[in-house]
């Protein structure tokens, strides 16, 4: 018979003790809760650290990196963007190629310039735009901020990393779940009690009255995390905005890149294709939101505009953008044929109403356009603008009201999520829950410490799941259903139980 290696914490009675079905149902949840943490514990703090941090990139970076992003403001008028552009280009390798210029709102901060250089790693040229001095370079890969958000998406492991937060993500459904039925009052007691930790109590009780307190306070925010954060990850996210689009709740074309609108080459009859090997969509690099997670990601390593689900937007982040140029003679065209200056460019988005605090991305090929995004806190006002390079005719005008139900919900998640929308208050907001949820996952190790047996896992006893557990059995193969990747490790975890307990020799 085999002897169990824990007990209860909610019944502290003997492993002899007969398993009614309520006991039998409390430590399957805690049998379910257990092995959630123990995979969900370390992410959950490596999610909960680089998300404070990234929470707060507007004020870190200029922190980090004064000589080049400030500026001391003068009562004079800032250069040209094409003659700022010229002295980027300058400053950088020969053969470099011009992606994206940050149009900036605040005078105390530097111009900003992306290039991919002819290695193929992108830098971001900096110059005070009053006098046109270039301040410095920083690689859009190796900058402190972008190897945070890689952390936090990723792990820098690439595609195995962003499924392993995924699903770390979608396990702390379970997490949540459980713990809150683990954490329900049964029997007499107070909410004082149950809401509140319990000082007064010594050893691993103080630290499972701290956790389940914590726990109960923090989990709506961890649900909203959860839920929030999902949409951009790499595997169901990229399926849930593309099922959205289909059934016309998600983003109009062009919004986060892969545009199929082109520039009219002069010479060339508008209704003919892009030049060979230009493709059907000819378009720009797209900033996306400007920002960096929250959109504008480059789609693969390719110069083609476009965002993947792997980052969450962050406002005026040039290093998302893939490498683009600006051609000096258009394919099929007349050689005097020449795109439109930036300050053209930037007198179009004026006269539609937006005057800075957007990202400008250069046409990546002869028949490309320029893109205008402009993402900022209230999502209601996000909107992109494609321009022809040659005549300047506005080809597209995407609004917040032109978003399906779904799209609009995830702008606002979005928002929320990255400490946007209401400001520093919103920050603080999102970093008390996160660093709760780090400390949930910390005295939840300690508790486990506490009550381990020596040289064993100390995983709550096997008990047979009661017939009272059918909604849980039903809401566990929902959740498997609606997140694939979770229901196969689900099945895995099931299956490998189910063995253990079998097989496992008496002690």
């Amino acid at each position: 018979m085999q002897t169990p290696v824990s007990v209860s914490l909610m019944h502290p009675a003997s492993p002899a003790r007969p398993a009614n079905a309520a006991h039998a149902a409390y430590r399957t949840l805690w049998r379910w809760h257990f092995y959630a943490a123990l995979f969900v514990m370390p992410f959950l703090v490596i999610l909960a650290v680089t998300g404070t941090l990234y929470c707060f990139q507007p004020q870190i970076e200029p922190l980090l990196y004064p000589h080049r992003l400030v500026v001391a403001p003068v009562n004079a008028p800032r250069l040209s963007e094409d003659e700022l552009l010229a002295r980027a280009a300058a400053a950088v390798p020969p053969g470099s190629r011009a992606t994206t210029a940050t149009i900036e709102a605040d005078p105390a901060r530097s111009a900003e310039f992306v290039f991919r250089y002819p290695d193929g790693d992108k830098y971001s040229v900096y110059l005070n735009p009053y006098t046109g001095v270039v301040l410095g370079t920083l690689s859009v890969d190796r900058r402190f901020m972008q190897v945070d958000r890689m952390i936090h998406r990723k792990l820098l492991l690439g595609k195995p990393g962003e499924l392993i937060m995924e699903l770390a993500a979608c396990w702390t459904l379970v997490l949540i779940g459980t713990g809150v039925a683990l954490w329900w009052p049964r029997g007499a007691f107070t909410w004082r009690g149950v809401l509140w930790p319990r000082f007064d109590l010594g050893g691993r009780l103080f630290w499972k009255s701290l956790h389940a307190a914590l726990g109960i306070w923090l989990a709506a925010g961890a649900l909203a995390f959860v839920v929030t954060g999902l949409p951009w990850s790499g595997s169901w996210g990229k399926h849930f905005k593309s099922l959205a689009t289909q059934v016309d709740l998600g983003s109009p074309p062009g919004v986060w890149g892969g545009t199929t609108l082109r520039s009219v080459i002069p010479g060339q009859d508008k209704h003919s294709g892009p030049p060979a090997g230009q493709g059907s969509a000819g378009a720009s690099a797209h900033a996306g939101h400007g920002m960096g997670d929250m959109p504008g990601m480059a789609m693969g390593d390719s110069d083609m505009p476009g965002m993947v689900m792997d980052d969450l937007p962050l406002p005026q982040t040039a290093w998302a953008v893939g490498a683009t140029h600006v051609p000096e003679s258009p394919e099929g065209g007349s050689a005097a044929a020449r795109p439109l200056s930036l300050n053209r460019v930037l007198a179009i988005a004026g006269a539609h109403g937006l005057t800075a605090g957007y990202d400008l991305a250069l046409p990546a090929s002869p028949s490309g356009v320029y893109t205008v995004s402009y993402f900022p806190a209230d999502p209601k006002r996000e909107r992109v603008l494609h321009i022809d390079q040659y005549s300047g005719k506005v080809l597209g005008d995407i609004r917040y009201r032109d978003y399906g139900a779904v799209s609009k919900a995830v702008s606002y998640g979005t928002a929320l999520h990255m400490g946007r929308y209401f400001g520093l208050a919103n920050q603080l907001i999102c970093t008390l829950i996160s660093l709760g949820l780090a400390s949930i996952a910390v005295t939840g190790f300690v508790m486990w410490w506490k009550r381990r047996p020596p040289r064993a896992l100390g995983a709550p006893a096997r008990l047979p799941t009661p017939a009272t557990m059918r909604r849980w059995k039903i809401g566990l193969t929902t959740l498997g259903v609606i997140f694939p990747l979770m229901g196969g490790t689900m099945l895995a975890v099931w299956a490998l139980d189910s063995v253990i307990a079998r097989f496992r020799m008496p002690s």
